[in-house]
């Protein structure tokens, strides 16, 4: 079910600048009569994986400033891809989000997305965060990351993702399952930057290495390594950033023993994105191109990260309260991400084949 908002009578003005920003990229949006904007300018469908309670505020944020009724349906990706299959070219879908790249290629290859071309996001948008073609565009960037029980680890001894196939952790890694989308895409870079020999060696070594069995997610993990279960873990980093700002003194005491390295995967700390696409039947083409504007504007930048602890990929935003500055000497990877799409399948298949669960 849609959740429909309500929204009370604002100023033409924000309604035009908004629009404005959508001409770009899609076709002329309709042109308001006399000062005041009608409450309903039109609606906007949204299908999200993401379920965090800031999310309302960036809705109610967008229809405050464009008179757009935002609608929202929530699942998980999976549930969301196949709903959309079924739904076929009546699909009400305009805008999809979802998290990882290598998610937002699995529509893409569907044929659930469309080409946007948007001057404000190339703009906004690093080449390599974004689709090629602009069939979906990064908004919120995330990091892979290696957790490391501080008492233990060295961390010279956690420099690379590679480290974590050595004898320096026999029966000391934690993980959850190789069919998690985070550790596909992890895969899926390390094929494109050694090749899938090598990848299928590093899979095989890190099996051997496992303390128990992959489990859980990624704060079981980092809950894990505090508890002396193993040394190291894989986790994305604002899990950790979670832990760190919670309430709770036990979240604080797991992250206060552990540490993350923002690991390198070959060339550089191994980046993913939270993304959005414009759906391939969306009724409500202008609008979906606008809100995914809106998401890459300074404000819109800044309540998308506010929760999640993810790192915003507008230069100059501000971070989000407890998320550490990365170092300005941090190589960061910039592989484009379309690569950890097409790169999914063997990754699965090598994973398999190691004999991780």
């Amino acid at each position: 079910m849609f959740r429909s908002l309500k929204l009370p009578p604002i100023l033409g003005s924000l309604v035009c600048s908004a629009l404005m920003l959508a001409a770009c990229s899609g076709p002329s949006a309709p042109q308001q009569q006399g000062g005041n904007v009608p409450e309903n300018n039109g609606f906007l469908n949204i299908y999200s994986a993401r379920h965090y309670d800031s999310d309302q505020e960036i809705y109610d944020a967008f229809e405050e400033r464009t008179g757009i009724r935002v609608r929202a349906r929530e699942s998980g990706a999976a549930q969301l891809l196949e709903t959309m299959k079924a739904e076929g070219d009546a699909s009400p879908a305009d805008v999809i989000l979802a998290s990882d790249a290598g998610t937002l290629w699995r529509f893409e290859d569907a044929g659930l997305t469309q080409e946007v071309h948007s001057q404000v996001l190339d703009a906004a948008i690093p080449p390599h965060l974004r689709d090629p073609d602009g069939h979906w565009f990064g908004l919120a960037k995330r990091y892979r990351t290696i957790v490391y029980d501080k008492s233990a680890v060295d961390p010279s001894e956690v420099d690379e993702f590679m480290d974590l196939a050595t004898d320096r952790f026999d029966d000391n890694i934690c993980a959850r399952s190789s069919s998690n989308i985070y550790n596909l895409s992890l895969m899926s870079e390390i094929i494109e930057r050694y090749g899938s020999e090598a990848a299928a060696d590093w899979a095989e070594g890190v099996v051997g290495n496992f303390a128990i069995d992959p489990a859980g997610g990624d704060t079981d993990q980092i809950r894990a390594v505090a508890a002396g279960a193993c040394q190291v873990a894989l986790a994305n980093h604002y899990y950790w950033v979670r832990l760190a700002t919670s309430g709770a003194s036990s979240d604080r005491e797991a992250a206060d023993a552990t540490a993350l390295s923002f690991a390198s995967a070959g060339d550089g700390a191994h980046v993913n994105v939270t993304a959005g696409a414009v759906a391939a039947h969306a009724p409500n083409r202008e609008h979906a191109v606008a809100f995914l504007e809106f998401l890459a504007s300074p404000e819109g930048q800044a309540m998308l990260v506010s929760q999640t602890k993810e790192y915003p990929v507008v230069a100059g935003v501000p971070l989000p309260e407890g998320l550490m500055k990365i170092p300005e000497d941090l190589k960061q990877s910039d592989l484009s991400l379309d690569v950890l799409g097409r790169n999914q399948v063997e990754a699965q298949q090598i994973y398999d084949r190691a004999g991780w669960p």
